[in-house]
């Protein structure tokens, strides 16, 4: 398996999606039963392939990650031929980005000196797909970008 399996709920969410799936091999409902019956082995195989498949799928359309902490924000634009990051550190330690006061401190403070900006641009591996997921596994989320697009927006004019 490349990546992870689906939790329960996200295969209960794409439910229509597995059987097509499931289709494309000619398994029926009442086969997959018996599958999951006779040989729950085969049935776990199936599962980590759907899975990868569709974690492929989604990583593909990935342009955008954020990972947020208490004193740090790592924001990720997932381009064509590199991953760039806008990097945030606040210097304050009474202040938690992951909190709503937090975070509306930092809107009003993101230019004193208790922060700091750094960039970074890195090639993709052979993988890129497995590269974005990387990322995700260490806490990274998918978003629109929102973030990212106004700070590179507010560095471009200073």
């Amino acid at each position: 398996m490349k990546y992870t399996r689906l939790t329960k709920e996200q295969l209960e969410e794409l439910n229509q999606e597995f059987i097509n799936f499931l289709a494309t091999q000619s398994i029926t409902g009442e086969e997959w039963a018996k599958i999951k019956k006779d040989t729950p082995e085969v049935a776990e195989e199936e599962l980590d392939v759907f899975s990868d498949l569709i974690w492929e799928g989604v990583l593909t359309k990935v342009k955008y990650l954020e990972n947020i902490s208490e004193q740090q924000m790592h924001l990720f634009h997932l381009a064509e031929k590199e991953m760039k990051l806008i990097a945030v550190k606040v210097m304050n330690p009474e202040i938690d980005l992951t909190t709503k006061l937090g975070f509306e401190w930092f809107k009003k403070n993101w230019q004193s000196d208790f922060v700091d900006y750094m960039t970074a641009a890195k090639a993709y591996t052979d993988d890129k797909n497995l590269d974005k997921f990387q990322l995700i596994r260490q806490g990274a989320i998918i978003t629109k970008g929102d973030l990212y697009q106004w700070f590179e927006s507010m560095m471009e004019v200073s």
